[in-house]
């Protein structure tokens, strides 16, 4: 259901100049494309107070990001699409530009969410956003031409941010599984060979980052607060085999907080949770994230029941996993 506009805002609809059709490389099924779209906004300063991504064709759409970019920016955006065959640009893990400021988000159950309107994300002048959409081809097929309708507002708003709270995935192979890539290191080698040697780095980062723990399926990650600033809305993102997921303030302590938790994960439920009333964090805070994973649904469920079984490491695919806490935050 459309909320109504409040007080200065006014919606603006976007959609993709023409529909394509998804191929994952190297034999994948998982293709991640960027599009450059001009919300047309003018020289002013705008503030973005709400986002509701509109999917065309949701047998293939597993989730999309949306990136503000600087006319600087905007530039090297359209010399990424012009050098790339076909509509838009291979895009893993970000937009490809540098420094693009992630605006909004969307994956299956996530509808618009409003938080208090003196907030906003700011498009200054002459931005442009980048669509970056996740395709997966193991449910369907097909073209897409997706959408996005902005809720601008011409306000001077206080500006809001979005920061990401990364774990690491350590999930091995079942007892009852066996093959090749229930080998670390082949798994790791087979994420390289879908999304480029340099997602590679990524398992073994986050493992450093996070202590190097020992293998299993409840993984978390404690993550220092640098910046002074306030909380206001939570989600979490895991793929199909997570179970639960939990981000926690200052764990152990006196002042400890749970901020986010979804103590049974939905894949189709992924929507931003705004929190009762801003949470002020500052450094020598921290910041942990938990999620559990379970390998045994890679036998239950039809998208990855003809998927051969492996270990599974942080990674960009469907049949990879993450472990990731989305926070919206002003500072």
């Amino acid at each position: 259901m459309q909320q109504p506009l409040r007080d200065g805002e006014r919606f603006v609809t976007l959609k993709m100049a023409e529909a394509y059709t998804p191929k994952g490389p190297n034999g994948g099924t998982d293709d991640y494309r960027c599009f450059l779209i001009d919300p047309a906004l003018g020289e002013g300063s705008r503030f973005l107070t709400g986002a509701q991504f509109m999917p065309e064709n949701l047998a293939i759409v597993h989730h999309a990001i949306f990136f503000r970019l600087s006319p600087e920016q905007a530039a090297e955006a359209k010399a990424l699409d012009a050098s790339t065959p076909g509509q838009g640009w291979t895009c893993f893990a970000d937009a490809g530009v540098r420094e693009a400021g992630w605006v909004s988000h969307w994956a299956p159950g996530t509808n618009e969410t409003l938080l208090d309107p003196k907030y906003g994300h700011p498009i200054p002048g002459g931005s442009q956003l980048v669509m970056q959409v996740h395709y997966n081809t193991l449910g369907g097929t097909g073209s897409d031409q997706s959408g996005i309708r902005l809720r601008v507002s011409d306000k001077a708003l206080e500006p809001l941010g979005t920061e990401l709270f990364p774990a690491q995935v350590e999930l091995p192979c079942t007892a009852k599984e066996s093959g090749p890539l229930c080998d670390r290191a082949a798994a790791v080698t087979d994420i390289g060979r879908r999304f480029g040697q340099d997602s590679m780095a990524t398992p073994d980062q986050l493992s450093q980052r996070c202590g190097a723990p020992a293998p299993g399926p409840t993984q978390h990650c404690d993550i220092p607060v640098e910046q002074p600033g306030h909380l206001h809305a939570l989600a979490g993102h895991m793929h199909l085999l997570g179970r639960s997921i939990k981000v926690e303030l200052n764990p152990g302590t006196p002042t400890a907080q749970t901020l986010l938790d979804v103590p049974n994960y939905d894949f189709d439920d992924q929507a931003l949770r705004p929190l009762k009333s801003p949470v002020e964090v500052k450094p020598g805070d921290t910041i942990r994230v938990t999620c559990t994973h379970d390998a045994s649904l890679r036998a239950q469920l039809p998208q990855l029941q003809n998927q051969p079984p492996r270990y599974v490491v942080w990674g960009e695919g469907t049949s990879d996993e993450m472990c990731l806490g989305i926070a919206i935050m002003s500072r």
